[in-house]
């Protein structure tokens, strides 16, 4: 065997969890060899540099030997070498550190931290003026 379509290689060795996942990221330009965008029906070679976009980073895997078949995650050290560098690790920890970065407020549903923070807006703390009885002004006494 001494070449393999793309998109069965990224699934072979599990970057992907389907084919058909590893056919779409090839499909929107996801995926490089070389600088050039790679077409799922690309045939890769031992020895090639294949760099794998999944925003925020993008991943750079050499193809260590070839495979068509799915295999378990412990073998897939023999198959792939992982070489993204450490400038991209340090891009994802900073987006794990910030939160949910591209989420716009007031779009989709909240968070568990907004809707405490609007529980503790609209709570009966923010409207206690610390009285522990009502003024009833229309009642007059003689």
């Amino acid at each position: 065997m001494n070449e393999v379509r793309i998109d069965k290689w990224l699934w072979a060795t599990r970057v992907f969890k389907s084919r058909t996942i590893a056919v779409e990221a090839c499909k929107k330009g996801r995926i490089m060899i070389g600088g050039v965008t790679a077409k799922a029906s690309r045939m890769i070679k031992v020895g090639e540099i294949i760099q794998v976009r999944k925003p925020p980073i993008t991943f750079s895997f050499k193809v260590l030997a070839l495979t068509e078949r799915r295999m378990g995650a412990k073998l897939v050290a023999e198959y792939l070498e992982n070489v993204t560098t450490a400038d991209q690790y340090e891009i994802l920890e900073m987006n794990r550190i910030s939160g949910f970065v591209n989420r716009n407020k007031g779009m989709g549903r909240p968070t568990k931290k907004d809707r405490r923070d609007l529980e503790q807006f609209t709570g009966p703390d923010f409207f206690d003026d610390g009285f522990d009885f009502d003024f009833d002004f229309d009642s007059e006494e003689d």
